[in-house]
């Protein structure tokens, strides 16, 4: 991977990361592509937040998770082939240390359960960005104590 993190143009609104501020490394999943460019967009926002790939379907998610080891995953509940929640539970079995927000239209109470019982770290639902990036930097705080700082791997 990369021996340094190398500058980046700052988006209005973003604030400059401190030095030592470990990059987040995150795969976006929704069948949506407009979801998933809205979704980037609004992580350009957070200036530690770095998008490392992003996959249409479940499939496509735990593949790329396995290649591309994200911090976090932000992940849709409907897909084809597969559900977000199903896909979660099997990334975070194999990653450990990766850390899932469910995105979801459907607030109901067993969606919920069902997300947190599978090992989500948070559930946001769509069309709240404020708290997406609430969620984001919450578990990037963890992400700062849990992981060095010298290491983007």
């Amino acid at each position: 991977m990369r021996a340094s993190t190398p500058m980046r143009e700052m988006t209005a609104g973003a604030v400059a990361p401190d030095a030592d501020e470990k990059e987040i490394r995150v795969l976006l999943v929704d069948d949506q592509a407009g979801m998933r460019t809205g979704l980037r967009m609004l992580l350009q926002l957070e200036a530690n937040a770095k998008v490392i790939g992003e996959a249409g379907n479940a499939v496509e998610a735990e593949s790329l998770a396995q290649a591309l080891k994200p911090d976090l995953v932000i992940m849709d509940v409907e897909m084809p082939g597969c559900d977000g929640i199903a896909a979660a539970s099997r990334c975070i079995h194999q990653h450990p240390q990766c850390m899932v927000i469910i995105l979801t239209i459907h607030a109901l109470p067993e969606v919920r359960a069902r997300a947190i019982a599978a090992g989500a770290w948070a559930f946001v639902e769509k069309g709240k960005p404020q708290e997406l990036r609430d969620a984001f930097r919450r578990a990037s705080e963890i992400l700062q104590i849990d992981a060095p700082h010298s290491s983007n791997a």
